[in-house]
């Protein structure tokens, strides 16, 4: 005969959810289980967020104001140049205005050049007048 050594050692685990039962009021009884908990626990934190929102923003906004400035200040050339890209189409299609800016422009380049071209004393004038707007655009030179 063999002997069997059978051992019965099964242990079965149920895990049994804790729950706290609370007695606010006479006849008002409150059950807290842990997902309510934990629900508690991400609300609470969700809230010290959002009250500390103004004073976050307000500090993002201080330590790089210039940066969102440059930003600010691409963006919004960007708009005017499309702006400016759109009004300019916009009048094109308007009959005989293109030909007519189109006089205006052969005019003044020819202006131009009669005024500070042909001449040496108006082209030395038209130098200085560039280097006078260069100063004040760069900076004098120390």
């Amino acid at each position: 005969m063999t002997q069997s050594n059978f051992s019965d050692e099964t242990e079965t685990k149920t895990e049994v959810a804790k729950i706290d039962l609370a007695i606010e009021e006479p006849g008002n009884i409150t059950v807290t289980t842990p997902q309510t908990a934990q629900f508690q626990q991400v609300k609470d934190q969700v809230i010290t967020v959002v009250s500390e929102l103004p004073e976050l923003v307000s500090n993002f906004f201080t330590e790089y104001q210039k940066p969102l400035i440059n930003v600010g200040l691409v963006v919004g050339g960007a708009i005017g140049i499309k702006l400016l890209l759109a009004v300019l189409d916009a009048l094109n299609d308007i009959p005989l205005l293109a030909p007519t800016f189109e006089l205006i422009g052969i005019g003044y380049t020819a202006w131009f050049v009669y005024r500070y071209l042909l001449q040496e004393s108006t082209r030395q004038e038209l130098l200085a007048e560039i280097e006078s707007f260069k100063d004040q655009i760069v900076g004098k030179k120390s």
